[in-house]
């Protein structure tokens, strides 16, 4: 049987898998731990402040010396900073900071989205399967927890790479690890400007994932429905 000619790269967070429980509830656990009292809903729109504030990590092609790890610690820094008025001192952020990444590298502070495995049965039967992600190592343990690793042939991260989405460099790193042309590569993520424009501007087909108004499986089963058949590939 002829190799099929293209390749679908798919995200994770917010695509195939998002946090249990809100963000800042997990936050405002850890931080009692530490002997901090602040509110949840304080800490989750912290995060989303902070998230807006620090432009993904780049390290001009080459894999992240700490795996990313400083610029978590610099998020969760600017997320208690935010919620609390002043930053907090190093002897109280370090510990609340390993606490944290230790807690989202578990499968089970994550769950698959009901329609992933569905979509990914879909298409498969067609198509060479990627994931390709803005995120670090962890993604592998927490990918093979849910037991979805079996269906992609590569699990391609940000940190690993040295670039994370929009930059052009993780998708051109991506088609050549997939040893495909970038127009006959797909890309499908939840995230407009790094997983729709970025895609596009690197020469994929793009589908945007917005999971308020469509599925995964919805996307899958239009992309197989314009699959070529065996014969034409």
């Amino acid at each position: 049987m002829p190799q099929k000619s293209r390749v679908i790269f798919i995200d994770a967070a917010g695509t195939l898998i998002k946090v249990r429980d809100p963000v800042g509830d997990t936050y405002a656990r850890a931080a009692a731990t530490h002997g901090l009292q602040i509110d949840p809903d304080m800490l989750d729109s912290a995060f989303r402040s902070a998230w807006r504030s620090l432009p993904p990590p780049q390290h001009e092609g080459t894999p992240s010396p700490d795996d990313d790890k400083g610029w978590w610690r610099e998020l969760v820094g600017r997320c208690f900073e935010m919620a609390l008025g002043d930053p907090l001192p190093e002897g109280r952020l370090q510990p609340l900071f390993e606490d944290l990444y230790a807690s989202f590298a578990a499968p089970e502070a994550w769950q698959v989205f009901p329609d992933v495995v569905p979509a990914l049965e879909l298409l498969r039967s067609h198509f060479r399967l990627f994931v390709l992600s803005n995120f670090d190592r962890r993604l592998h343990s927490i990918l093979a927890g849910h037991q979805l690793t079996p269906y992609f042939d590569k699990i391609i991260i940000s940190s690993e790479i040295g670039a994370s989405k929009p930059h052009p460099v993780l998708f051109a790193t991506a088609a050549r690890v997939a040893q495909c042309e970038p127009d006959k590569c797909i890309h499908v993520g939840d995230d407009l400007e790094c997983d729709f424009r970025g895609a596009q501007a690197a020469g994929f087909q793009a589908f945007h994932l917005d999971r308020k108004a469509t599925t995964l499986l919805d996307i899958a089963r239009r992309i197989t429905a314009s699959a070529p058949h065996e014969s034409e590939v």
